[in-house]
């Protein structure tokens, strides 16, 4: 749950402009309708600054002469109305469009996230806090959302009516104009005076927020354990505490917003009508029509508005850089290496030669195994806690490379062959079960879109097929979150019914009967009989009854291959490994 300090400071220059062009790349499909936004709202900004104009000559032309032409009046007035509603409308068209290309740009963003997580490698995961990648994944783009319909929006509208005002009134009298012009450069003081001040502030915000969601996560998912242990209280305490930083940080954040934003351009405003007020009095700039003042006081609330507007967005701006930032640190880790040919998976036949590996180079846990596997056979690993048994499945399984030595399937190296072929052809049975909250048929199905009479072989090789019917609905009853409604023997076999439905060439278990009873490792155990001959089995078993039957079983000790042979061949080593596993349990039961 702790973070490091990385973690917390603000972005670095570099991180914000990497982050500032994802968020560039994620709206590029969608740049004409950003051209063609920014355009109607330029456009929209020149009708809202003609206001004032015609408001100048009806107060020089009509109200100061007191010539009432109805006409002129009319035209004056009716001018005013449909500038100001015509921009109104021009405005919220180009927001629906912004919206729009919002909405595109995170869907966009959020897959690509997405589908980058899912080619991360497992070594990633090891690291990873499930609660922070689900917030770098929902919360972070939704954040980026915000951005492009609000910051981007107020931004564009703000900028348009700043733009329209000043040509208005440099129009009107330049000199006025210049006055004005000064609170431009004084508005990025503030603003850069605040990212300065915020930016720490709105990283640690940010960060504390993730690892609130970390922390739901991790205690909803062992709500079980928190409670049975009496820990709820500690938990507790510890969100507490997380939830205090997090306020301390919104409220840092807050402060510079008030110090920095709206007070301080509400004061240039004022200074703005002082100064505007007192050049109209200097008689240097010459005679100055009541109606130009009218227009520029009105100009003076137009300019300072859209800043307070576009400053007020710098908090976001900021919150939806360093949200960008991160989402950009998590796209950049890299993916799992490619194969480097398309080779395809034969009958099954695995070879490991030499074969070293370890989590951290300098610590190996497996050392020079060698060994062969035919194809089509039944084979057990096991040994002590620690033995390597769950590593070397995990190198089959390409979660991970060997520093040295060679895994071969069929005569080829483990990783030329195609990444489909290979996921398509090996089937893997965990220890625990990992089902969707959806129904029986989904979940042995998994996406592949197989057949239902596919789906119903697989069940039945399983051993599966009694109690899916006896669901309420069959093979369509949803099973609830992580498959609530079954035992854990039914999650188990079904678990196998879904590596089965996949007809796979090789198929590993892990573990799969350490956490089920009797009746139902016999019905496993049942279900890989019937593979023989058809698929290469490899089992890591903890529970020995399980491979009993094995063709042959390997014995890892260290790290190292220490006994090999069928279960009969293991128990005549008078104090062999193997021997005294078995005996053990034999005890223990």
């Amino acid at each position: 749950m702790e973070s490091s300090a990385s973690d917390l400071r603000p972005a670095a220059p570099a991180e914000r402009r990497q982050a500032l062009a994802l968020l560039v790349r994620a709206a590029r499909p969608d740049l004409p309708v950003l051209k063609r936004a920014a355009l109607w709202m330029f456009f929209a900004g020149l009708l809202e600054a003609a206001g004032p104009i015609l408001g100048k000559h009806f107060i020089d032309d009509v109200l100061l002469p007191r010539q009432l032409d109805w006409t002129l009046v009319a035209l004056l007035l009716g001018g005013m109305l449909l500038t100001g509603w015509g921009a109104s409308l021009l405005r919220y068209v180009q927001l629906l469009r912004l919206a729009g290309l919002a909405m595109r740009s995170v869907q966009r963003l959020r897959t690509q996230v997405y589908a980058h997580v899912l080619r991360l490698p497992m070594a990633y995961f090891d690291r990873a806090i499930t609660g922070q990648l689900v917030s770098r994944i929902t919360n972070d783009t939704e954040q980026v959302k915000s951005l492009y319909v609000q910051v981007l929006f107020e931004m564009l509208q703000g900028a348009t009516v700043l733009v329209g005002a000043l040509i208005a009134m440099a129009w009107l009298d330049w000199r006025l104009m210049l006055i004005v012009a000064v609170v431009l450069p004084v508005t990025v003081a503030v603003v850069l005076g605040y990212q300065k001040l915020s930016a720490a502030a709105v990283t640690q915000a940010r960060e504390l927020r993730s690892r609130i969601n970390a922390q739901l996560a991790e205690s909803i998912g062992g709500m079980a354990v928190l409670q049975a242990t009496g820990a709820a209280g500690r938990f507790a305490a510890q969100f507490g505490q997380i939830n205090e930083a997090h306020y301390a940080a919104r409220m840092g954040e807050i402060r510079a917003n008030a110090w920095l934003l709206r007070p301080m351009l509400d004061l240039l405003n004022v200074l703005l009508i002082v100064a505007v007020v007192a050049g109209f009095g200097i008689q240097q700039l010459g005679a100055v029509e009541i109606g130009i003042l009218y227009a520029f006081v009105t100009y003076i609330g137009r300019v300072i508005e859209p800043l307070i507007q576009i400053t007020m967005q710098f908090s976001m701006l900021q919150q939806a850089v360093i949200a960008a930032a991160r989402v950009n640190t998590l796209l950049a880790e890299p993916v799992a290496p490619a194969a480097t040919s398309a080779g395809r998976v034969g009958e099954g036949r695995v070879e490991l030669r030499n074969l070293s590996f370890g989590y951290d180079p300098r610590r190996p846990v497996l050392h020079d195994l060698t060994l062969a596997l035919p194809a089509g056979g039944f084979y057990g690993i096991v040994g002590h806690t620690g033995a390597g048994k769950s590593t070397l499945l995990a190198l089959l399984l390409r979660f991970y490379a060997p520093q040295s030595g060679a895994i071969e399937l069929d005569g080829q190296p483990l990783d030329s062959l195609g990444e489909a072929d290979y996921r398509a052809q090996v089937g893997l049975v965990p220890q625990e079960p990992f089902l969707l909250a959806s129904s029986a048929r989904e979940n042995i199905d998994m996406g592949r879109g197989l057949p239902a009479a596919d789906i119903e072989v697989a069940a039945r090789a399983a051993r599966a097929q009694d109690f899916i019917e006896a669901l309420p609905q069959g093979y369509d009853t949803p099973l609830g979150e992580g498959g609530a409604r079954l035992s854990a023997g039914q999650k188990q076999l079904l678990a196998v019914a879904r590596a089965l439905a996949g007809r796979p060439r090789v198929l590993f278990l892990d573990e799969a009967t350490s956490r089920i009873d009797s009746e139902t490792e016999q019905r496993v155990q049942q279900a890989l009989a019937g593979l023989h001959r058809h698929t290469t089995v490899i089992a890591i078993a903890h529970r020995l009854s399980t491979i009993r039957a094995a063709d042959r079983i390997v014995v890892l000790n260290h790290g190292r291959l220490a006994e090999q042979g069928t279960h009969e061949q293991l128990m005549a080593i008078d104090g062999g490994i193997y021997q005294r596993l078995y005996l053990l349990q034999q005890i223990g039961e």
